[in-house]
């Protein structure tokens, strides 16, 4: 959406030290009337954002390019410069990656391989999600060993690129750039590692996620396996994706779980099927319905919505086992959930209880901490008591009787947490196991910390492994 005054004049984000027309937060698209990544015009201060009503971006730019000459300069600059300013940097990173990232362990000295990731603006969502993934073994390892695909040739192949919102360019992998960025995040050569070409690729291919301001994890996270998912499905540059998976993988068929198509690594490891009951409480008609589920959405019990502290005496504390006692037990569906039952042939009052068919290699628990009401969306600040080895999910499958000793026992990988009081607020931070080692991920800042400590955080995202594949006997 071009201004009228964009042959003489520039526009600035949101971000920007000048604010011509009042504060940010009252910006409103013009033509769409959004607040969300307005751009104003310095000369006649008008309003437009990157929506679809917009068009995909906002043109930042004068009739004449010259922006984006000024981007072209920078780039002949930087790379120019480049290969001689190259082995200073790489001395430089050595030796303070270095000295800045030594642990004693049992008084040795070892280096600490993890990065960290720069935080591009309220990216912290991306970046929790981003780690929390990278120490999912199976997961993070198919995605490393994935042959290259080369997206840039010509005159800018193996040179940086200034990657331009109005470049309208739909040449992009998400595949390749996750890729990228797991095998950046454990090669230990630099301390922190900017996700800038794929969040450039998220903001492509995910609309929901352009701008500066926060979005939820969880939200982002499902996205995120939603477009590898199809992505791996159709392969890219002629190169089939599922075919690798099922070249190099040992799943059975009765082991991929299929959302959406053909299985895929997403759904081989975050696959799991529930079974939906229903029973109509007039004639006793039952209903059953298989649903496949990448992750468990739970709600945290009423009675302990109070309980914001481990250490907070009054009352028990919750705990996952409570979350998921909830989500599976039987419930009577309200007047307003009335099933149409086939044989009454009208809408009866009815029964509703959840069943695991199928467990995934990975499970993933995400426990419902914000909530609407009337006009706001409030966060239940409970702290949730949660294992870090041995989840017995066996209660909760339809036919124990059929899984093995410890097939339904699970341990912990990640935590992603969330601080603040609201989704459009706050931060997000992970913790992670690696070689036996809990890490802390605060966006470029890495730490190790203990197991005490992650067992205190308020969970908002948990990530189990099934101990049988991580001890490799049912290797992916």
């Amino acid at each position: 959406m071009e201004c009228p005054h964009l042959s003489s004049s520039v526009c600035i984000a949101p971000d920007s030290a000048k604010f011509p027309n009042g504060s940010p937060s009252s910006w409103c698209c013009s033509v769409c009337r959004s607040n969300k990544s307005p751009w104003v015009c310095l000369t006649c201060s008008s309003v437009h954002c990157g929506s679809y009503r917009c068009d995909d971006f906002v043109v930042n730019d004068t009739k004449l390019g010259l922006v984006q000459k000024v981007r072209e300069h920078l780039q002949n600059l930087e790379n120019s410069a480049f290969t001689a300013d190259r082995h200073r940097k790489r001395k430089l990173l050595e030796n303070s990656s270095l000295n800045s990232k030594l642990l004693k362990v049992n008084g040795s000295t070892t280096a600490i391989c993890a990065t960290g990731l720069r935080n591009l603006g309220n990216t912290c969502f991306m970046n929790a999600i981003l780690q929390s993934l990278s120490n999912i073994e199976q997961f993070c390892c198919y995605f490393k060993e994935l042959p290259a695909v080369e997206l840039r040739n010509g005159k800018t192949a193996g040179r940086r690129t200034y990657h331009t919102r109005s470049q309208g360019d739909s040449n992009v992998s998400l595949v390749e750039e996750f890729r990228k960025t797991l095998c950046a995040l454990w090669q230990g050569s630099q301390t922190a590692f900017s996700p800038e070409s794929l969040f450039y690729v998220v903001w492509k291919i995910m609309p929901n996620f352009r701008g500066y301001q926060q979005q939820d994890a969880h939200e982002f996270m499902r996205y995120l396996l939603d477009h590898l998912h199809l992505e791996l499905q159709g392969g890219f540059n002629g190169v089939s994706r599922s075919a690798i998976l099922q070249e190099n993988s040992t799943l059975s068929a009765n082991n991929k779980c299929c959302i959406n198509g053909a299985s895929t690594v997403v759904t081989a490891i975050f696959g799991g099927i529930l079974q939906n009951e229903v029973n109509c409480l007039i004639c006793g008609t039952e209903s059953r319905k298989f649903d496949p589920f990448l992750d468990l959405s739970l709600d945290i019990p009423s009675q302990f919505r109070s309980k914001r502290s481990k250490n907070q005496e009054s009352g028990p504390v919750c705990s996952l086992r409570d979350c998921l006692r909830s989500f599976t037990d039987l419930e009577e569906l309200d007047e307003t959930e009335l099933y149409m039952c086939h044989k009454c042939k009208k809408k009866q009052k009815s029964t509703k209880k959840f069943w695991i068919q199928k467990l995934p290699k990975v499970l993933c628990l995400h426990l419902k901490r914000f909530h609407w009401t009337a006009y706001l969306r409030n966060k239940v600040d409970t702290y949730v008591e949660f294992p870090l080895r041995g989840l017995d999910m066996k209660c909760y499958l339809l036919e124990p009787e059929n899984s093995g000793p410890e097939s339904c026992l699970y341990d912990l990988a990640a935590v992603v947490v969330h601080h603040g009081s609201g989704v459009g607020s706050g931060h997000y931070t992970a913790y992670a196991a690696h070689e036996g080692r809990w890490f802390h991920f605060n966006d470029s800042t890495v730490t190790v910390t203990d197991e005490d400590t992650v067992g205190k955080a308020k969970a908002y995202i948990l990530f189990y492994v099934e101990r049988q594949a991580r001890a490799g006997s049912d290797k992916l």
